[in-house]
């Protein structure tokens, strides 16, 4: 890659454990929302958790915003982003990355990946998948989709390459990938998933040559040097797939935490798509609390500033959250979506 996958300075020696584990020079979280609006109060609740994770364990908080998908950017949504954080005085202990400005990393990752066999050129539309699933009894569900049957592993069959996809079947050595990926989330414990199974051959880069989310994550998680990732439950079953990528480039793997979600008036999860509001910066505290609320936080009632709440829940979220300790099988999980209405 063009830039180190520990962050430290090109032209430096990087060392990637054998194990996959995160690097041991401390703690690094990082908040990577999307410009399509400004942060609602189920985007807050991410910020908090992960600022609150890096600072509660001696550890540095990261800002990338993540716009690889520009037609869903909004001009200035960035900027609104950064001040609404500033504004709950969660601020980046490094100046904000974009995504937009790295196609050169991703784009190195790709030609690795092809190199070495594990990624390929794809020549079909989502209805050719439909109906070559079809043909096998599957069919897609209401906000599903359907996992990919490896149709162009061994060639385009004369079609016109679309996208990129990356191989779940095999590994760099040519060695079959059997079996479920497992990772343990450091608040629901252990999870499997069979990404071959029930994903099939993800993208890498778009049939509009757009990057994909699953790709420049995993990129700039690495090369940030990010070892714990805390976001929204919604993200859980991305997890395998970024799992995958890490493997293929022989990057280390993030400790992961995934956090509540908030629901909507009408039960279903915040999200810009349905509509949900910006949260009230100029109330940052009344923010915060409500946002603490989701994560099981105390109010710290005697804060009369940001800061002050903040100080109070770092202190409460070290004692609940280890990064070197995931839950384990006795460790209850806690509720996957919040019944707080806004």
């Amino acid at each position: 890659m063009a830039e180190p996958a520990d962050g430290r300075e090109p032209g430096s020696t990087a060392v990637v454990s054998p194990s996959g584990a995160p690097p041991r020079h401390g703690c690094v979280g990082r908040f990577a929302p999307s410009p399509t609006g400004p942060l609602h109060a189920g985007s807050l609740v991410a910020a908090l958790a992960s600022w609150l994770d890096a600072h509660a364990h001696g550890g540095r908080w990261l800002v990338r915003i993540e716009d690889v998908d520009t037609p869903r950017c909004i001009p200035g949504a960035d900027r609104a982003i950064l001040a609404q954080l500033d504004a709950c005085g969660l601020r980046p202990d490094a100046p904000p990355v974009w995504q937009s400005q790295r196609a050169d990393l991703y784009q190195a990752a790709l030609d690795r990946m092809r190199d070495a066999g594990l990624a390929y050129p794809c020549g079909c539309s989502r209805r050719d998948i439909e109906e070559a699933q079809a043909a096998r009894g599957l069919v897609r569900g209401r906000h599903a989709a359907l996992p990919y049957p490896g149709t162009c592993r061994d060639g385009l069959h004369g079609k016109p390459a679309r996208a990129w996809r990356l191989r779940t079947d095999r590994d760099a050595a040519g060695r079959a990938l059997a079996g479920p990926v497992r990772w343990t989330d450091r608040d629901h414990g252990a999870q499997a998933q069979d990404v071959e199974r029930e994903v099939g051959d993800f993208v890498l880069r778009r049939a509009d040559g757009l990057w994909a989310y699953q790709l420049a994550v995993v990129v700039d998680d690495a090369a940030q040097g990010v070892t714990d990732v805390v976001r929204g439950l919604d993200l859980l079953d991305n997890t395998p797939r970024q799992i995958l990528l890490q493997r293929a480039l022989g990057l280390p793997t993030p400790r992961y935490l995934h956090t509540p979600l908030v629901a909507g008036a009408d039960g279903q999860k915040l999200s810009k798509q349905n509509g949900a509001q910006a949260f009230d910066a100029a109330r940052p505290l009344a923010s915060l609390r409500q946002a603490a609320r989701v994560l099981g936080l105390r109010e710290a009632p005697g804060a009369q500033q940001p800061a002050e709440a903040l100080s109070a829940w770092t202190a409460e979220w070290k004692t609940r959250y280890r990064p070197t300790d995931p839950a384990g099988p006795g460790d209850p999980p806690r509720a996957a979506l919040s019944t707080m209405r806004t």
